[in-house]
């Protein structure tokens, strides 16, 4: 099982994270920011990824730190879940609708971390969350998690759809590119004998 336990504690945040990439969906989450649960919930559900995720930030401030340091934790354990990356697919991709919007996510888990973030919201909050606070989360994620992300929102006009098929995209995208190939198991899928 690959799988990965990790805890993050600084002066803003305190936050727990299990993770078990080879699981069927399980999850559960609490951030203290409504929308950042139901988000994370679909990553697992799509993703077929175990994920629980325990966080207390200073919500009294802003939803920032709170939304920031859950990815830097994801994000590392996920890192830590693929170890050297042998046999993986490396790469995904996924087109993800929703009603009225469709988006569409890539990734390569490369370890070299680059996020490309073509979203646009027409409003500044969903729920009480900010919506620039989106971003930030996919960046930090992309950071730690050591994958190249492109994310492009193709159109759509409901700003929690738009948001809700890119967190499916990656789910979708993410699952698909850690699967063990058959073909090359115990192999690195790079050119460069590392990733």
């Amino acid at each position: 099982m690959r799988k990965y336990s990790i805890k993050r504690k600084t002066k803003e945040t305190n936050i727990s994270v299990d993770l078990s990439l080879d699981g069927d969906g399980k999850n559960l989450i609490d951030t203290g920011i409504g929308f950042l649960d139901h988000m994370l919930e679909q990553l697992s559900k799509h993703s077929l990824f175990d994920i629980n995720v325990k966080a207390k930030g200073d919500l009294h401030i802003d939803f920032h730190h709170t939304t920031e340091d859950s990815a830097l934790a994801l994000g590392e354990a996920f890192s830590k879940s693929l170890g050297d990356r042998k046999g993986i697919k490396r790469f995904g991709q996924a087109l993800s609708a929703m009603d009225e919007t469709l988006s569409r996510v890539v990734v390569d888990c490369s370890n070299r971390p680059y996020l490309v973030w073509k979203v646009k919201m027409s409003k500044p909050k969903l729920g009480e969350m900010d919506t620039e606070l989106f971003k930030e989360w996919f960046q930090a994620f992309s950071q730690t998690a050591g994958i190249t992300l492109h994310i492009e929102n193709l159109y759509g006009e409901n700003n929690h759809h738009i948001i809700e098929s890119c967190f499916k995209g990656l789910a979708r995208a993410l699952r698909e590119a850690v699967v063990i190939d058959p073909r090359q198991i115990g192999q690195i899928p790079s050119t460069k004998g590392k990733l």
